[in-house]
């Protein structure tokens, strides 16, 4: 696997990190995951958008245009020899001092990983409550941050599994998010998720379903829900920028209505849009 690493595409096994960057010291980074489909990096404005606003919350000043930052995906593309891709977009905060540090990290550690990735991927998994709790957001918002060991021991809990996702319920007892997913479930004719003030991740996957909810007149509703408006849904379904939309079959031992032709719409209005989008509001 090539790297592009602080403005230069390289090989895994030359890349290195101080042991002062910050972001391996004290998590002090955030990160991005999406997908290319034959080189288009989809709704890559909105999740540059969360990126940028979350490093200026951690004081990291970093700021790519982005022209650079295609031509850093093009070059990481050809020397990985891949144009449908997995990719992590990580910045750290640096190299700092030993302590806790206050001021704002003027040089941040930018670090772009890229794998392939098949077109088509699972669109069922098995929803599994988890016994774990969703914690509480570091800030006042969740961000794509490197704390990620709830997350971690959510997954050992439910295990490898690739057609399994543990759901985690807040700390208050509301239904949340997956491990690796946001929630949705269909009750009628409405499309309910989880609010934010669950301290789940607004994630951009999340955020372009709710639009094509409202484009399409489809009514939703965001709230704070007990499980048992997952139990009583008509179905449910997960969504994240790599996965795309994937529709859970059941959920704590309970099985959905095996037809959901709302889910399978998504799934083809996905399809339509993940090769040209740049955002949300091109909608």
């Amino acid at each position: 696997m090539y790297l592009f690493v602080n403005g230069q595409v390289i090989k895994e096994e030359e890349a290195a990190l101080s042991p002062f960057d910050h972001g391996y010291m004290y998590g002090v980074g955030l990160f991005e995951t999406f997908r290319l489909y034959e080189g288009h990096p989809f709704l890559l404005d909105d999740h540059f958008r969360r990126l940028s606003k979350g490093l200026a919350s951690l004081s990291i000043d970093w700021k790519m245009e982005k022209e650079q930052v295609l031509d850093a995906l093009q070059a990481l593309s050809d020397a990985n020899g891949i144009k449908n891709a997995y990719v992590r977009w990580n910045v750290s905060a640096g190299i700092g001092p030993l302590g806790l540090y206050t001021d704002t990290y003027s040089k941040p550690t930018t670090i772009v990983y890229m794998k392939p990735i098949p077109e088509e991927m699972g669109t069922e998994k098995t929803g599994i409550l988890l016994k774990l709790r969703r914690n509480s957001p570091e800030g006042v918002d969740r961000l794509k941050s490197h704390h990620y060991l709830n997350n971690l021991l959510a997954k050992r809990e439910i295990g490898n599994d690739p057609t399994r996702e543990g759901i985690f319920l807040s700390e208050k007892g509301y239904l949340a998010e997956g491990i690796v997913s946001n929630l949705f479930w269909i009750k009628g004719d409405t499309v309910y998720t989880p609010d934010t003030d669950t301290g789940i991740l607004n994630g951009i996957t999340r955020q372009f379903i709710l639009a094509l909810c409202k484009k399409n007149q489809i009514p939703f509703e965001i709230g704070c829900y007990s499980v048992e408006a997952l139990l009583e849904a008509d179905g449910a379904f997960l969504t994240n920028s790599i996965q795309e939309v994937v529709k859970l079959t059941e959920f704590d031992g309970q099985a959905f209505k095996k037809e959901q032709p709302f889910i399978e719409w998504l799934q083809q209005q996905y399809k339509l849009f993940r090769h040209s989008l740049w955002s949300k509001s091109e909608l």
